[in-house]
């Protein structure tokens, strides 16, 4: 039918162009765009990024209204917006309605939907889960496919679609280029759309983490080994740097602790963080779990180049996060014995 929502918009059929010589051309650009912006942020970064923090949220809550009031703190103009491709990338890496805090909880894509349409921008969303080949059973099975239906938002299958290479604008991995889906490199604004929780190798994952879901899966398999052999850490920080402009919404609601990101155990927090600056977000994020971000490689990595990690450097908008802090259970490992703060 005519009004039906458009499911699933990438994938073979939604490609029957080439790689010619126009298209490369045509992705040459677009790196060097990224190329251009990881340069100028390996400058140093020196302005303040706020992060806002919204306490006492639930999934049945006012979530719009929050998730409106939280980006407007933070600096994001809404007539900016108006026109733009705004891509959502929420993380649904293994779906389980057992298990609902493994993944980004529908309430909180649908309000993000909602913020942005009525802000006039062209919304889309997108996702390669790391675990999954069947992307439509993962959208189904998290209940993410329901709220897409209803806002009328199409989905990009990131782990299928057409791809394109860029060089690594950050250059700290051994891979000398990225490949990244075509709806990726064309959206004006990425939101990061990802569940808190504790990682058994990087100690926690959240914003910047969540974007490992970009890359494709047909190329870097499942779950996304290539990135693991080239190191996690580096390929976090490699990937941020060479995206389109990102921002933050974490739903820090209901979490995860103990062995993250699949099988730890639900920590409810009520919390929403909110930044335009994932490193800033994520710095935030772990000190309200109890640990020191600098310890947590990839935010290392980001301190001063991608964005702040120094609290002095992230003003606090909306609740104080010291007020917040409920230390996380993490696996009692040895590289992950020395993230506590």
């Amino acid at each position: 039918m005519a009004d039906e929502p458009e499911r699933i918009v990438s994938g073979s059929q939604a490609c029957p162009r080439r790689l010619n010589r126009r298209t490369l051309l045509l992705g040459a650009g677009a790196a060097g765009a990224a190329a251009v912006g990881s340069t100028v942020l390996y400058a140093g970064w020196q302005s303040p990024a706020p992060v806002f923090v919204a306490r006492n949220q639930r999934y049945d809550g006012d979530l719009v209204r929050t998730l409106r009031d939280g980006l407007v703190a933070v600096g994001l103009d809404p007539q900016w917006v108006r026109g733009k491709r705004v891509l959502l990338k929420p993380n649904l890496v293994e779906p389980s309605r057992a298990w609902p805090h493994r993944t980004t909880h529908p309430a909180v894509v649908a309000a993000a939907a909602e913020v942005f349409h009525a802000w006039g921008a062209q919304v889309m969303a997108g996702e390669g889960p790391g675990h999954v080949r069947d992307t439509e059973w993962a959208l189904v099975e998290s209940g993410v496919q329901d709220v897409l239906d209803a806002a009328r938002v199409p989905f990009c299958d990131f782990n299928y679609e057409c791809a394109l290479a860029v060089p690594n604008g950050g250059r700290t991995s051994t891979l000398r280029e990225l490949y990244f889906p075509e709806s990726v490199l064309q959206a004006d604004l990425i939101v990061s759309l990802p569940k808190l929780k504790t990682h058994h190798w990087t100690g926690m994952t959240a914003s910047m983490k969540n974007l490992y879901g970009v890359l494709p899966g047909t190329i870097y398999g499942w779950p996304k080994n290539v990135l693991h052999y080239a190191g996690i850490a580096r390929a976090v920080f490699d990937i941020n740097a060479s995206l389109p402009p990102v921002i933050a919404v974490v739903d820090a609601i209901v979490c995860m602790e103990g062995d993250g990101p699949i099988l730890g155990t639900p920590k409810p927090m009520g919390l929403l963080a909110i930044g335009r600056t994932p490193t800033a977000v994520d710095a935030t994020c772990a000190r309200i779990m109890g640990l020191e971000p600098h310890r947590i490689g990839y935010l290392a990595l980001a301190a001063g180049r991608l964005g702040p990690v120094a609290e002095s450097k992230i003003p606090q908008r909306g609740e104080r996060w010291q007020d917040l802090v409920e230390p996380f259970d993490i696996l009692d490992v040895p590289h992950l014995r020395g993230l506590r703060a």
